[in-house]
């Protein structure tokens, strides 16, 4: 058996920095230290190879297509009709219509599709220590973490032990509702904005430059500021023991990073979240008004 100390540093027997112990390949400490995003690439592609980067893309498309099709539906629906209910009984209320909205329709996306982000997340962050072992899929991951549950002696206790699919939900909410917020209510008056500027020249180009500039700020911004929820979101979802998983709160979690790692801790990988929620904002809420602006044009001539 391997002995706890090296259980941690086990590492694919491709890395050219591994030593054997037993049967076991491990690295040294400092393999799993990281410096910066490109030292993350960098010992990812050494240990793991290149195609490892895109670990978990499977799950990130199965968790974008419900995700965006509750999202931005559910967001238009509750914000137009927030901004007629308060435009005739609160119109001081009305600018802050995109933020409730947002609020909402981000919380529902998140509950109802989270098993899937909790895969996804796993996937992304164990290794794969056996030499030729293919790596879990969606599902074989999803059932890992169920299986990790010690069986229930009754049926309403074995309901109760699929809780674990959610561990982590409170944190995805906590970093989701406050980014929704602060995109949307940071979008709409900049993409009013542009919009006015177009005016009545308006076509399909224009709609995807306007919102795809919008979103890139909007999402920006708000990536950087949420990012101490990520770190604490990521923190919980890779938990291993199931017992101390379902106990861990948030505000725990943030705790736990600020004395281990203080404010560098919280806004570890702050570079690559702006990096990746810029660009993915922008694209697709772009193609997603460009779809509607398409289809309300055949709507009016048809």
């Amino acid at each position: 058996m391997v002995p706890q100390l090296f259980a941690d540093l086990r590492c694919s027997p491709s890395c050219a920095r591994a030593g054997v112990h037993g049967t076991v390949s491990i690295c040294p400490p400092d393999c799993f230290q990281y410096k910066g995003t490109l030292d993350v690439f960098y010992k990812i592609i050494r240990q793991e190879g290149f195609s490892r980067l895109w670990r978990g893309t499977n799950a990130g498309l199965a968790l974008a297509i419900p995700t965006v099709g509750i999202y931005l539906p559910c967001y238009d629906i509750l914000r137009n009709w927030l901004e007629q209910l308060t435009l005739h009984n609160a119109p001081s209320m009305t600018p802050y219509a995109p933020l409730v909205a947002g609020s909402l329709a981000r919380s529902l996306a998140c509950t109802t599709c989270y098993p899937i982000e909790l895969a996804k997340t796993r996937m992304q962050a164990f290794k794969v220590a056996e030499n030729g072992m293919k790596p879990p899929g969606v599902w074989k991951t999803l059932l890992g973490v169920v299986s990790d549950v010690k069986p229930a002696s009754n049926v309403r206790n074995s309901l109760q032990g699929y809780r674990v699919l959610w561990t982590g939900m409170g944190a995805q909410l906590a970093r989701d509702v406050p980014f929704s917020a602060i995109c949307w209510s940071t979008l709409e008056p900049i993409r009013r904005k542009l919009l006015n500027m177009v005016g009545d020249d308006a076509n399909a180009t224009t709609v995807l430059g306007v919102n795809f500039s919008a979103a890139f700020l909007a999402g920006s911004l708000a990536a950087g500021a949420t990012c101490p929820l990520d770190v604490a979101k990521t923190r919980r979802q890779i938990e291993r023991d199931p017992v101390r998983a379902l106990k861990m709160t948030t505000r725990q979690t943030l705790v736990e990073i600020w004395r281990d790692g203080g404010m560098k801790g919280l806004f570890t990988g702050f570079g690559p979240r702006v990096a990746r929620a810029g660009p993915s904002v922008g694209i697709v809420i772009s193609f997603y008004e460009v779809v509607k602006y398409v289809l309300h044009q055949r709507y009016q001539s048809s």
